[in-house]
């Protein structure tokens, strides 16, 4: 095997500690072209969609791919903005809001960087930066809270992909699932609380997260139970009763069956039923993006409202508000722990001494040309 992770090693280099954000991805721009580009990527990836790869090929590439990007196109379109793709553009924001924040608790180099699953800004382009910036450990943070094979199993084999070419892998964490970290549940209470503030409090308060086929579920993946966890511990915090909030799934593709119940049906058989107000908030996205802002409150709204529903109220993603940072900063800071760079006694001047003198053992043993 070549490594091509080479780089020139510097006995006096100070090491530094790189976090990925890592996150679903977008097309680049808004056209049938961009959009059959990346969902031919996305789509072909087996932890997506978990079947005979012959069988899918076919049919992704023979029918869905020919079909799909046209009406997925006019969808981003819907959403997109003067700055770009809304997931990617939030994604950047977080990236540089978590910078600073770190920056600001400690004066030791810690770089974040943002990689895509699919699309760009790549997994691999950010590994090399923070390959480049001499990091000897490295924190994985998927911005995906519940954990699935799909997502946060996505992120980990593109990590590792890369890794297994780099001569000097560094010191690696994963942070595979935060669905019950408490900051994050607060901080996603506090969300819907501000809503609630400015807007008053809906009939029915809804937790829609992405869904999944329901074979993945009976396989072993933990994905529903974390999001109906998720969404209880948010429901216990606000102090509400059982019979005014309820969980379901989105996004559906295919004709099997997926988990269940289904967001756009509980909507429309509301709104039959007599709730004239909802409230739909998305627990599973750290990012507003097309499922969330064409799906959720344009699709979704349209079905709620055209079935005799009064108000839809959609309660955006927690994007790159600054308590969503303090949350992800947190939880940097809980699985960094024992880190040099995170530790309250990191010293620069100490550091850069000992880094001259680890230069000067390496001339007197050899190890220096």
């Amino acid at each position: 095997m070549q490594f091509s992770g080479r780089r020139d090693f510097k006995h006096n280099e100070l090491p530094a500690t790189g976090i990925l954000l890592a996150n679903l991805g977008t097309p680049e721009k808004p056209t049938t072209s961009a959009v059959r580009s990346y969902l031919a990527e996305f789509l072909s990836d087996p932890r997506v969609v978990e079947m005979n790869r012959w069988l899918w090929k076919l049919a992704l590439h023979g029918i869905i791919l020919r079909i799909r990007p046209k009406r997925a196109a006019r969808a981003y379109r819907s959403i997109w903005t003067d700055e770009g793709s809304p997931l990617l553009v939030f994604a950047r924001k977080q990236q540089i809001a978590l910078q600073k924040l770190l920056q600001s608790q400690t004066e030791a180099p810690v770089k974040v960087v943002l990689g895509m699953c699919y699309g760009q800004p790549s997994i691999e382009s950010a590994l090399q930066e923070l390959h480049r910036e001499n990091i000897q450990r490295l924190l994985v943070l998927p911005l995906y809270p519940q954990y699935s094979a799909t997502s946060t199993g996505a992120v980990i084999d593109a990590v590792s992909k890369v890794l297994q070419r780099w001569r000097n892998i560094p010191e690696l964490r994963l942070i595979t699932r935060y669905h019950d970290f408490p900051a994050f549940i607060s901080t996603l209470a506090n969300s819907v609380e501000r809503h609630w503030d400015a807007h008053g409090e809906p009939d029915r308060l809804m937790f829609s997260f992405h869904g999944l086929p329901k074979r993945n579920l009976l396989s072993g993946d933990p994905y529903f139970c974390e999001c109906h966890k998720t969404a209880r511990l948010v429901a216990n915090k606000l102090g509400m009763a059982e019979d005014r909030w309820q969980v379901t799934f989105q996004s559906r593709f295919g004709r099997e069956e997926w988990l269940k119940p289904y967001t756009d049906h509980t909507l429309r058989d509301l709104a039959k039923s007599g709730t004239r107000r909802v409230d739909v908030i998305c627990p599973g996205f750290s990012a507003d993006c097309l499922e969330t802002l064409e799906e959720i409150n344009m699709q979704n709204r349209e079905i709620f409202l055209s079935a005799g529903g009064e108000q839809f109220h959609y309660i955006p993603a927690l994007n790159d508000h600054p308590s969503h940072i303090e949350m992800l900063g947190a939880l940097v800071r809980k699985h960094a722990l024992g880190w040099p760079e995170f530790e309250t006694d990191w010293d620069a001047v100490v550091e850069v001494k000992k880094a001259a003198e680890r230069l000067e053992r390496a001339k007197r043993q050899g190890a220096v040309q």
